[in-house]
């Protein structure tokens, strides 16, 4: 089982793989599992360094560290699974978080305040409002209603001509109030029409399919 752990750290840090020295601030670790939780689950392991190299846990109070991430500092409370490995003498957790089924999961800010995160690459992004309402609309247990008007035409219509736009830039194209384009991109995305795009620094839409020939 050596090469299990060994396997996963030659992948380096990934959307679903990330390492830490140590754990010193649970709230910085409970952003990760609301991102892990909020993509595709992921696996977080304790004394590994960013490089790769193995350093071993030093302490039990790792353990405590991540229930209180999990229970403490997460909302709801976060399931995970721990796994110790013996590495040549040094011990690494494993830490294992699923995808939630029921988005979002929060983690508690400095500042009190509940924020939900996505995994882009090996970075935890801020969810922006955009993507809370899609998790918001999914939950819901009946059908999404569109309105196929003017305006649902006129942004497939942009998103069709333009590979990635951000909504200020869809708003600035159309005429569109932004919170209106940013309404009907939460139904689009819903339906699978529309895909949203998360990188460090924006958040991008791109069109996916088509219901009819835009005209």
């Amino acid at each position: 089982m050596v090469h299990y752990i060994r396997n996963l750290i030659e992948q380096g840090e990934n959307q679903q793989l990330d390492f830490k020295f140590e754990i010193s601030d649970a709230k910085k670790i409970a952003r990760t599992f609301s991102a892990f939780a909020n993509t595709d689950g992921g696996k977080l392991l304790v004394g590994v360094k960013d490089n790769g190299v193995i350093s071993g846990i030093r302490t039990e109070e790792e353990d405590y560290m991540v229930e209180s991430a999990a229970h403490i500092f997460c909302k709801p409370a976060i399931k995970y699974q721990t796994e110790k490995w013996n590495i040549d003498g040094k011990w690494v957790l494993e830490v294992t978080i699923p995808q939630a089924r029921k988005k979002p999961l929060y983690a508690k800010a400095e500042n009190g305040r509940w924020m939900a995160y996505i995994r882009v690459n090996d970075q935890n992004i801020l969810a922006n409002a955009v993507m809370l309402n899609v998790w918001k609309l999914k939950n819901k247990t009946r059908g999404v209603y569109i309105r196929y008007g003017n305006r649902e035409k006129q942004l497939l219509k942009i998103l069709k001509e333009n590979e990635v736009l951000t909504s200020k830039e869809l708003s600035g194209i159309t005429g569109i109030k932004k919170f209106i384009v940013e309404r009907i991109l939460v139904k689009l995305i819903v339906i699978g029409i529309v895909d949203i795009i998360f990188t460090e620094h924006h958040t991008h839409y791109k069109l996916k399919m088509l219901p009819e020939p835009i005209r």
